[in-house]
């Protein structure tokens, strides 16, 4: 069969990815009858193909490019290459996400103004609110299905969440629930209600989680207006003599240079691979890289503060049954200086499989004591801590003197734990272990970051242009026909899982392009 789109149409919108931002945008384009060619560098995976097994799971879905780390966090030592825990995949992370899907609280859309100056944080207030992004967000709430919004109830407790709920009250905790969750919480004809197995990270093998990949790329392939080209890999961004993007260039399959022609480029590579595409896009014309007049491409990476706490008790909690993070406690995400940082967290029921435990946990920083633990992994109860951590411009990613399978340097991803971000993972800590001593726990323990999937800045909103990389719109400020459409974004992160914000985002940007484009402004 013949592609819909030819190489040399230069009409198409061409977006690079297809997770939550550029799998939402293509549909919502398509969806609008704008002509989309989607490029991911990833393969194809529907419901059917995902492994409930932690390790053959990695395998198939996860990023495993190389990549390099420096800075002073946990996973340039322990994880080197593995800077983050990202898909290739059609679909992005949403394959893999828990499905937490939480507004931005209105403070952090403005948290330089809330916070005041913090020594060593490139704070900037987004040029967006709450009151903009509302109607947007219920946008992103109905696509997703977000249980607790509309008329969706809440999934069930599992064990972990009665476990994690009861010594939230008994601390005197308020807002504690089973979440607000992108799986389908009772049968309402298209997906499937949530079957409760547990194995949300390796993809949900009954489509009850809501993915780009099997969700909106398929409803926007449905209108004849998207082509998603699987194993296409990206690397470079064409320009004209004007400065205008042109199209891209992309190694397929075969690993053969092909080249898109394009009106419009949106990138959605996510906060690593789309600066790093930008970096290795440089021209005479830019010379530093594409959209980067402000030296701002890259920087600013945020990543949340995260940590974990287990607890073992002395009967069975067998966490691992249920929807995994369907359980939440918000009280702590406020913003409240007089815990001795600025921002707030979240703690979220979390549980991993013994493979993922021995792995991910650092045995070797335990002895006996950790192996003991995991004795009793039927008796462990486990949660998530996740917050708000402060931009800082020298954390982000340049290019690597590392060269990947076609030769293009690959990104180095550099990131310094601020002193606020260590600050509040402490009070996390010792919060959650209070949780859980609440309620009987016979041990608790803290436990470090894994490689973290909320990736988060490196081409940042801004009104300014010389503060950060695209406009209010994810336009760059450069290149008005090259936008921005992932997390990379994001001006701050806040304390909240980004993923329904990157959707609504993209539900909104897609609205302004398909307008430009309808008035030839583009």
């Amino acid at each position: 069969m013949s592609a819909p789109f030819d190489l040399s149409d230069d009409s198409v919108v061409v977006v690079i990815g297809t997770g939550a931002g550029g799998g939402v945008l293509s549909n919502e384009l398509a969806q609008k009858g704008v002509s989309v060619v989607a490029l991911e560098a990833g393969g194809r995976h529907y419901p059917e193909d995902f492994i409930n097994d932690e390790w053959a799971s990695f395998v198939q879905l996860a990023w495993l490019d190389a990549r390099t780390t420096s800075g002073d966090w946990r996973v340039a030592k322990d994880f080197a290459g593995l800077p983050a825990w990202i898909v290739k995949s059609v679909g992005g992370t949403t394959q893999h996400w828990a499905g937490a899907s939480l507004r931005f609280q209105e403070h952090e859309w403005k948290a330089k103004t809330a916070y005041g100056a913090v020594e060593g944080a490139s704070l900037l207030d987004w040029p967006i609110d709450a009151a903009e992004m509302d109607p947007w967000y219920s946008k992103a709430e109905d696509k997703l299905q977000v249980t607790r919004t509309g008329d969706r109830p809440g999934l069930p407790g599992s064990n972990n969440y009665k476990v994690f709920e009861a010594g939230a009250k008994a601390l005197g905790y308020q807002d504690v629930h089973t979440g607000r969750m992108a799986i389908s919480s009772k049968e309402n004809g298209d997906r499937i209600m949530c079957q409760q197995t547990g194995f949300c990270f390796q993809g949900c093998k009954w489509g009850a989680k809501w993915s780009a990949g099997y969700h909106d790329i398929e409803q926007g392939e449905a209108t004849g207006n998207l082509e998603v080209r699987p194993q296409s890999h990206v690397a470079r961004i064409l320009h004209g003599d004007d400065g205008k993007v042109t199209g891209v260039e992309y190694f397929d399959a075969d690993g053969n240079l092909q080249m898109q022609k394009a009106r419009v480029v949106c990138l959605a590579g996510n906060s690593f691979e789309s600066p790093r595409l930008l970096l290795n896009s440089a021209s005479s014309m830019f010379p530093d890289g594409l959209a980067n007049s402000s030296g701002q491409v890259g920087k600013n990476y945020m990543r949340h503060m995260t940590g974990s706490v287990y607890a073992v008790f002395d009967k069975p909690v067998k966490m691992w049954r249920g929807t995994t993070m369907a359980g939440i406690i918000t009280d702590e995400s406020r913003h409240d200086p007089s815990r001795g940082f600025v921002g707030g967290y979240e703690m979220e029921t979390l549980s991993l499989g013994l493979p993922f435990m021995a792995a991910f946990l650092d045995p070797g920083a335990w002895g006996r004591e950790f192996t003991t633990a995991l004795d009793l992994y039927e008796n462990m109860a486990g949660m998530w801590l996740v917050g708000e951590d402060m931009p800082q411009e020298k954390n982000g990613v340049t290019l690597s003197d590392t060269k990947d399978q076609y030769g293009l340097p690959v990104a180095n991803v550099h990131f310094d734990d601020h002193p606020n971000d260590i600050a509040m993972r402490n009070h996390a800590y010792q919060q959650g272990q209070a949780v859980y001593d609440a309620v009987g726990a016979t041990r608790t323990f803290p436990t470090p970051p894994y490689p973290s999937t909320h990736n988060l800045g490196t081409n940042r909103m801004s009104d300014d242009a010389s503060m950060g990389v695209v406009n209010r719109w994810g336009q760059t400020h450069d290149i008005e026909n090259l936008f921005i459409s992932d997390g990379s974004q994001f001006t701050t992160g806040a304390a909240e899982n980004p993923t329904l914000t990157i959707v609504a985002l993209a539900i909104r940007q897609a609205d302004h392009l398909a307008g430009e484009l309808g008035k030839g402004n583009l």
